[in-house]
Formats: C-alpha cells, structure tokens, sequence
C-alpha cells in the first residue's frame, strides 16, 4: 500500500510514468470513487481516481473520453487527461493536478463567456458515440436527429423507467410523464445540439490558483445546451453574473426559464433513483406545471 493507494494501482502509475510515488494525500472521494493528490520522485504531481471495476464498468474510459473532448473544445480550463487504465480489480484515471484557489475578479463572467463558447460546438446529431455515466448510473447517449427524442427516449423515458421499478414513481405519475411528452414538442426552443458537460452542478467547477474557473467529472454528451444552464439553476451556487454573460455571449430564446424547469427532470430523476424519495416531490411538482 502506497498511502492508500492499492499497490496494484501504485505499482501500474510508477511503470506508466517512470517514476517513484513519493507521496498521497486523500483529496477528494465519495460512494463511487477513491482521489487524491500524488507526488512522485520527479517532481510531476497528479491527481488520481480509483474505484471498482467491475461494479463501474469503463467508466473512467467514458470519462477520460469526455474530459478530452471539453478539452479540446478550448473554450474553458480542463484538467488534461494522463492516462486511464486497470489494474487487479480496479480502474483509475489519472489526470494533471489543478491547484485550487479563491475566485477572481471576473471569474462569473469568464465561465458565463466560455460555457456559451463551448456550447459553440455542435454535432449533427444528439448524443454521443458512446454511452458513460451520470454519477453512478450508466447514461444511454444513442444519437438521434430529433433533440425532443433524445431528451425524452435517452433522459427522461430511461430514468423514469428506472424510478418505477424501484417504486419510487408510482404509474399515476408516469401516466403523468406521458401527457408531458405529448406536449414537449411544443414547449422546448429548437436548437442545434451542444457539447455538454451534462452534470453542470456547483461541485464539478472548479477555481484554480489563478482564480479562474476549470470543469471537472463530466458527463458529457451533444444535447440542448438549456440542458447545461437549466443544472445551474438547480441546487443554486452559480452567481447571476455568469448567466448574464453567457446571454451576452449566445443569447436564449424568451421562455427559457420555464423550460428549465423541463431540462432539470431529468438530473432530479437522477437524483431520485441514487439518493432516495426526498426528490419525488420536486419531479411531481415540474410534471404538474406542464401538464
């Protein structure tokens, strides 16, 4: 065991970097993944991710994936990919080490300018081509043309299936999410797809040592880039300057507060199928306004 690192995951780092781990300290970790800070014998400093292979199968391959492609998008600061392997029972990412710091000056209005920057690439279609993970569960990302169909067959349909068989949705409520999707067309603004960080919660953005701000854990995907704004919104935290400068920047159509409402049933699905029925309410009171 090197700090708490399993040797295995230890030994594999050393060999893909040619060097010693000199240090771990325990930074960062939860229910799914194991993190922290490592120092090795040449002065380079990583941070590291573990957990359970085959429990999460692929998902920092998935992860790995989405973080290069924000990445090369340039359009806000990502921690840069070093590599994603296996070793004994596990997976691991290992990725350059971000140095956190308080927030600048102008740190809202930066990631309102590069959030509406990055949501300046698009794809033809919605999706991706290939599937990863929304926290623990696995996220369908099959493409399709049409916006309204991924968002309801790929997000909503999925986890509200899921919500039933763990009864935490009873079939009066999904009879409920039918009327809605009849409806859905009419409510969302059209718009071409958007590469997403698609988990965009106050935890997943971080504040550098310069003070600027860098994205991390993604869940990335090409969707309506409401989708994105609207989890802002959610658990609060984002100050009102970055949606203001993100207006600015790539301007939304009038309504989208409401369709907020509609975007942010899927990550309170999410949280209703991982964390328990404190959300059901919530997913109950979003369904009522629009049906």
């Amino acid at each position: 065991m090197i700090g708490s690192i399993p040797p295995v995951i230890g030994e594999a780092i050393e060999a893909h970097t040619g060097s010693i781990i000199k240090g771990f300290s325990l930074t960062g970790g939860g229910c799914i993944n194991h993190g922290g800070k490592v120092t090795t014998s040449l002065g380079r400093v990583y941070f590291l991710k573990w957990n359970d292979l085959r429990r999460y199968a692929d998902m920092f391959v998935a992860e790995a994936k989405g973080l290069s492609l924000l990445r090369k998008a340039n359009a806000l600061q990502v921690p840069e990919v070093i590599y994603v392997g296996s070793a004994g029972d596990f997976q691991y990412l290992l990725l350059e080490y971000i140095e956190e710091g308080s927030r600048g000056r102008n740190y809202w209005k930066d990631f309102g300018t590069g959030l509406a920057l990055l949501h300046r690439n698009t794809a033809s279609e919605f999706g991706l081509d290939h599937d990863n993970y929304i926290g623990s569960l696995p996220q369908n990302n099959r493409q399709c043309r049409s916006g309204v169909e991924f968002f309801v067959e790929q997000r909503l349909r999925i986890q509200l299936q899921v919500a039933l068989d763990q009864n935490r949705i009873d079939r009066g409520v999904s009879k409920k999410f039918d009327t809605l999707f009849n409806k859905i067309t009419y409510i969302l603004s059209d718009e071409p797809s958007s590469l997403l960080h698609g988990d965009l919660w106050g935890g997943n953005l971080m504040i550098t040592s310069k003070g600027e701000p860098c994205l991390i854990d993604p869940a990335v995907y090409y969707g309506h880039r409401e989708a994105d704004l609207a989890m802002t919104q959610l658990f609060g935290g984002f100050d009102t300057e970055f949606l203001n400068s993100y207006r600015e920047q790539y301007p939304l159509a009038p309504g989208y507060e409401e369709r907020f409402e509609i975007f942010n049933l899927y990550p309170l699905l999410v949280h209703l199928n991982l964390f328990g029925p404190e959300y059901r309410l919530q997913v109950i009171s979003i369904v009522n306004q629009f049906v």
